[in-house]
């Protein structure tokens, strides 16, 4: 299967236009590429009977991906799945007409019923389309990072963090992401309790069949966080293979412990609450995996307070 991997690089593209020929060229031989007007783009490429359907940009894509291969593509041809990638070039929510219009036809066609498993997988911008397309293939499991139910300004008005998605039409086909889950079989939303806005979305998408997976204080992207930690891909073949549970995914967040910048968020949260043997602990054990001037400055401002304190 590495090999398959490895026939994917895509990292000589000089240009997104350039990437996105190369994309098409490496999928032809065995599925097919789809221009979705300006912004978007989808590729497929057959394989097993399951399909992995990811929603992903091509800025990160081309920026953190090895080989800048869509994440999804490459977890696929690991494993001998089929793999259905569909990728932006701007952040629109993948609410542009083409795209919405591509999923319609993929519902006439039946295509999503060839599949003995279908697993859609998003973060964010992207998190939020494959709750939101997920309707289109009735059974799927659904793995969403940090996803956002709606952008719409009347029902997350407390949402300003993208001022111009929110004038993108939310309310029409495939529009409230939560409302869009009630046909699959199983979903899983990761969101960063300690990210009020995150954890106000996260809020909107409680259903019966849905598993609110907490992970705190992970940073400023929780994907980023997860793919540093070196969780994500384990996360999501794990959700496809139907494993995902609360206890799994929380066996898989211990590595947090020896991540650097959670333990120096850990720190400043330490020092800020006044635990200054936490704090001294924390930055220890932080300062062994990384040498960081913040965590070195709140060490030995916590060493000093706890000295005077058994004076």
């Amino acid at each position: 299967m590495q090999d398959r991997e490895d026939i994917l690089d895509l990292s000589k593209a000089r240009s997104h236009d350039d990437w996105l020929a190369r994309l098409g060229n490496r999928v032809a031989t065995a599925g097919h590429f789809y221009p979705l007007g300006p912004y978007h783009a989808a590729a497929y490429a057959d394989g097993g009977t399951t399909l992995l359907v990811t929603f992903e940009s091509i800025d990160t894509i081309r920026r953190v991906e090895r080989g800048q291969v869509p994440l999804g593509l490459r977890i696929a041809a690991r494993h001998g799945w089929s793999s259905l990638a569909l990728v932006a070039r701007e952040p629109r929510w993948f609410r542009d007409s083409e795209v919405l219009d591509f999923f319609d036809a993929q519902i006439d066609t039946g295509f999503f019923d060839g599949f003995d498993r279908v697993i859609f997988y998003g973060a964010g911008m992207s998190g939020y389309a494959a709750c939101a397309l997920s309707i289109c293939a009735p059974g799927a499991i659904v793995l969403a990072v940090a996803p956002q139910a709606t952008l719409d300004p009347q029902l997350a008005p407390w949402d300003r963090r993208f001022a111009k998605a929110r004038r993108l039409d939310f309310n029409t086909r495939f529009g409230f992401a939560p409302s869009m889950l009630d046909g699959a079989r199983n979903a899983f939303i990761v969101y960063d309790a300690g990210r009020r806005s995150d954890s106000m979305h996260a809020t909107l998408f409680r259903r019966p069949f849905v598993t609110l997976l907490r992970a705190t204080h992970l940073g400023s992207k929780t994907e980023s966080a997860l793919r540093r930690m070196g969780v994500l891909e384990t996360l999501i073949e794990t959700a496809a293979r139907g494993r995902l549970t609360p206890a799994r995914f929380h066996d898989m967040m211990r590595k947090r412990r020896n991540d650097p910048t959670y333990l120096c968020a850990l720190v400043k949260r330490a020092a800020k609450s006044g635990h200054a043997l936490l704090t001294i602990t924390a930055a220890r054990h932080a300062l062994a995996l990384h040498d960081c001037a913040v965590t070195r400055r709140e060490l030995a401002r916590a060493e000093k307070t706890r000295a005077r304190s058994r004076a």
